[in-house]
């Protein structure tokens, strides 16, 4: 429940450090406010307030460094900002307590508090905190009330006594009240920010992989057209030779060996261009549902995973979208192959379509077979990266390929273990007008 990912770990790490930081620096103007107000006044005047601020003062130092050696020898977890700003919310009520409790000006730490916990711990932490500043806030002021504490009071301040029960009443909702106010809007802000940059990093994922792709695609297509006349013209010539030279079983099987690898070497060489530069589709309107059952009829007929492999389909009906329908199965039939392929033994697959906004149609091929690390997923698009013994590795190379013309791409979600989802959209059309 509370491990982190190791990029999760880095940013919390430097979000807390940066909390250390501001902590001791908060830690020491309040020392210096101290100083300078009893330097201020002769003799120097010694009272209980005082002691106990600045033992806060040590405390929070203590603390600070506790802290950095956490961050030195002890690994992260999301449970140690919560403690750690939860602290934070006692060391200002206590702060609140010396300088006047209900009469204090500090209450409004409280909201400081609640706003580094949202940039930290994001909305639910901050709704957290929020709650246990209202708590001891609350218990404060009651405890002032019914005169069962007595805090410090700065000279001149007045008393709880001297006001009214709906007064004290009024100034606790209205405190509480805009601590809730804050850690919503501030959660709020800081999910936003979250969201944005999670896209923003996926987005540029996508684009360094669209450069590399592009370059990758350039050096293909120029390779593939010096491969293919040649092998055309070794292929013409044996069978040439078949044809004319006596007839010899060994010599016949050496020239079947070469016609068979040379027609190996060109689909290879084939699908290499397909991935390099997809062929302009014809675009067709097609019914989503319809067109994604022929080729699962095709897949689940097929001998190598049809007999280890079950699949579950989730259909939105009625889905239209525009695409070539060769496009269509060949990024179908890739998906589904890869999904089989990553099944050791028997194993599940689920292909599902559905709606999404503003106005896209999704497609959702997933499998419970072994997963990938997250230093896999970089290379999965790779042409001929494979790790599989008899993969070309070319399959997720081309869905990239023919996808982008699309101008659209593939989200892949995975886990070591526990399987792999691929989703991809097109563009949604109405056929009612």
């Amino acid at each position: 429940m509370w491990k982190l990912t190791i990029k999760s770990e880095d940013d919390l790490s430097h979000k807390l450090k940066w909390l250390i930081f501001f902590r001791i620096l908060f830690a020491s103007l309040m020392l210096g406010s101290a100083v300078v107000v009893q330097v201020g006044e002769s003799p120097f005047p010694l009272t209980k307030s005082l002691i106990v601020l600045y033992g806060v003062i040590v405390g929070i130092f203590l603390l600070s460094v506790y802290y950095a050696l956490i961050f030195r020898y002890k690994k992260l977890n999301l449970l140690f900002p919560y403690i750690q700003i939860g602290i934070d919310t006692f060391i200002v009520t206590v702060i609140i307590f010396i300088t006047g409790s209900f009469t204090s000006v500090f209450s409004f730490l409280y909201l400081v508090v609640i706003i580094y916990s949202s940039m930290i711990i994001f909305r639910k932490g901050s709704m957290v905190m929020a709650m246990l500043c209202s708590i001891q806030y609350g218990i404060l002021v009651d405890l002032e009330y019914y005169g069962v504490i007595n805090p410090f009071f700065i000279k001149g301040s007045s008393n709880i006594g001297d006001y009214a029960w709906n007064i004290v009443l009024f100034k606790v909702v209205i405190t509480m009240s805009a601590c809730f106010a804050v850690a919503f809007l501030s959660g709020l802000l800081s999910e936003q920010v979250r969201r944005t940059e999670k896209e923003l990093s996926v987005m540029e994922d996508r684009v360094k992989r669209v450069e590399k792709m592009a370059y990758m695609g350039e050096m293909a297509a120029g390779i593939t057209h010096e491969i293919k006349n040649p092998l055309a013209s070794l292929a013409g010539s044996i069978q040439i030779l078949r044809k004319e030279i006596p007839y010899d079983p060994e010599h016949d099987k050496l020239m079947q060996i070469v016609l068979r690898e040379t027609d190996r070497l060109n689909t290879l060489v084939s699908n290499f261009l397909l991935f390099a530069k997809p062929p302009v589709g014809k675009i067709e309107k097609i019914e989503l549902e319809n067109a994604l059952k022929e080729t699962l009829n095709l897949f689940e007929k097929n001998q190598a995973t049809s007999n280890r492999v079950s699949i579950t389909i989730d259909l939105f009906p009625n889905i239209w979208v525009e695409m070539d329908p060769v496009h269509l199965r060949q990024v179908m039939w890739n998906l589904l192959l890869n999904a089989a392929e990553a099944i050791e033994g028997e194993g599940l697959i689920k292909v599902k379509t559905y709606l999404a906004k503003p106005n896209y149609a999704c497609v959702e091929v997933s499998d419970n077979g072994m997963g990938m690390t997250t230093n896999l997923i970089q290379s999965i698009f790779d042409p001929f990266f494979t790790t599989k013994p008899s993969g070309t590795g070319l399959g997720l190379s081309i869905v990239h390929s023919i996808l982008e013309s699309y101008n659209t791409w593939l989200d892949v979600v995975t886990k070591v273990g526990e399987g792999t989802k691929f989703t991809w959209k097109l563009n949604r059309i109405d056929t009612t007008t």
